[in-house]
């Protein structure tokens, strides 16, 4: 009988030194690259070290050197300067005092997100190659064959970097989908799968297109799906995982399209491996939709459900993620299901509600989980 695989969404959280050499470099400080370097490889080693002790088959970088995992192109590309506009999650405005509450007491990420005001090329790729090469060399060191490493979609670089200098969304789409391609090969040439992080496809739904019906925004997330394809052209679908999700925040979420409404945008992605949220109180119940769709599931799709909530700091029960694994290997088979997480446990550098140490407990819960099943 085939074991279930295990592995997680990709950021996770990063040492204090980690983060005070990110910021420096996002403040424009004054540091030294080599201190950096060796920063970078030493943390990236310990994060690798601390999936496999937590017994997770499919492992991340954990984002180890980005600021974010949407708004690191800037650094990689030109062609962005100035700042974006703050778009609070739809929700969050119906909530004015907890809104308030969370900026009161740091609750809202804070890095820089500029616009796109110019031609966007790419400033070299010397920083994905160490992060791929950091990557490889914790992997080595751990005994793991199989690693994946994030990279942002078109769709979610224009959520968070506004256009500003193309005459069109379609067009700044383009422009990114071109670009960004190079990045999608460079990764999967190196021999690690590659992720596309995709919470344009939910989550812009209720941040950046609030005024549209949600007919409306099904057409603008295809749109999104059909540039990331074309980043895809020359990548082997079986090398790519994608990524949805609502916003990896503690919050009402009461303004969330339903999984329903955009499984079909999921499902035209050219990725087998498609992780999505199933654990927090919010999407929980969604499970429902790929049991009932299951006919609309194309036999190459791999299910990578999120077992694990990353918003909290409960260590879910093995029994738990047992049961909610075995939910999507009664629709599809133990073949195509790996247990995943939610979302990340570090999507922004310095910032994660979840405590470090409790993480990887939870990672080490989703393990004995998976070995139940």
């Amino acid at each position: 009988m085939s074991k279930i695989l295990t592995t997680h969404v990709g950021s996770l959280p990063r040492t204090q030194e980690v983060v005070d050499f990110i910021f420096a470099r996002e403040h424009g400080k004054a540091y030294d690259q080599a201190a950096f370097d060796q920063c970078m490889a030493e943390a990236c080693a310990e994060t690798v070290a601390k999936q496999a002790q937590s017994g997770v088959d499919i492992v991340s970088d954990g984002e180890t050197s980005k600021i974010s995992y949407a708004t690191y192109v800037k650094d990689r590309y030109t062609g962005f300067s100035g700042d974006s506009e703050r778009n609070a999650p739809g929700d969050l405005k119906l909530f004015p005092g907890f809104l308030k509450r969370l900026a009161d007491e740091g609750g809202t990420p804070q890095y820089s997100r500029p616009k796109c005001t110019g031609e966007i090329t790419s400033k070299g790729d010397a920083d994905l190659q160490a992060d791929i090469r950091h990557l490889k060399a914790g992997m080595e060191a751990n005994g793991i064959s199989r690693g994946f490493m994030n990279a942002a979609s078109p769709g979610v670089i224009s959520l968070f970097l506004q256009n500003d200098f193309y005459p069109s969304r379609e067009k700044y789409l383009e422009a990114l989908s071109k670009v960004m391609k190079t990045e999608y090969e460079t990764i999967v040439a190196s021999g690690l799968d590659l992720q596309l992080d995709c919470p344009d496809l939910a989550l812009s739904r209720h941040m950046l297109f609030q005024g549209l019906s949600d007919a409306e925004f099904i057409k603008i997330a295809d749109m999104h799906v059909e540039a990331l394809n074309y980043a895809l052209s020359n990548v082997p679908q079986e090398k790519v995982r994608v990524h949805i999700c609502w916003g990896n925040y503690e919050g009402p979420h009461v303004c969330d399209i339903s999984m329903s409404k955009v499984f079909d945008t999921l499902m035209k992605t050219k990725a087998q491996y498609l992780l999505f949220e199933t654990s927090n109180p919010r999407h929980a119940h969604e499970w429902t939709t790929f049991r009932d769709r299951k006919a609309d599931i194309p036999d190459t799709k791999v299910l990578v459900p999120g077992v694990l909530d990353t918003t909290t700091n409960f260590v879910e029960h093995p029994e738990l993620v047992a049961e909610r694994i075995r939910r999507f290997v009664d629709m599809v088979g133990r073949e195509r299901v790996i247990a995943g997480t939610d979302c990340g446990f570090g999507t922004f550098a310095g910032f994660g509600a979840v405590d470090p140490d409790i993480a990887y407990a939870k990672l080490a819960s989703l393990a004995e989980g998976a070995a139940l099943v």
